[in-house]
């Protein structure tokens, strides 16, 4: 996996100009983007209570990093009733998982880079 697999889920110049190209500084935040997908995403589902909490923490993580579909989709399931999220919040997770991909092939790409 590698740069050329990325499929746009997320859009990395604004990760860039955040950390001002500071390929470290850049895998520190995807990291931790990436913990905080695996510890809120099992609660993307109206029958765990902190569904709610779950989409508006993953909405900051993914606007913090470019995923703005992300964001865009845990914004729309943070606002719905709890009856209309249960699509919605898998809109989430087909979101998450697209950003999980190219974060993955960002990194691996940053540990290539490294290794030069």
């Amino acid at each position: 996996m590698a740069r050329r697999d990325l499929t746009g889920a997320v859009d990395f110049a604004v990760l860039e100009r955040m950390t001002g190209g500071d390929d470290g500084v850049t895998e520190e935040i995807l990291g931790l983007f990436a913990q905080q997908a695996a510890l809120w995403s099992p609660l993307l589902d109206v029958r765990e209570e902190g569904w709610r909490d779950a989409v508006h923490t993953l909405r900051g993580a993914a606007a913090g990093i470019g995923a703005e579909d992300l964001a865009a989709a845990c914004a729309l399931a943070e606002t719905s009733e709890k009856a209309e999220a249960p699509p919605l919040l898998d809109r989430a997770r087909t979101a998450l998982d697209a950003a999980l991909a190219d974060v993955a092939a960002f990194r691996h790409e940053l540990m290539l880079r490294s290794l030069r």
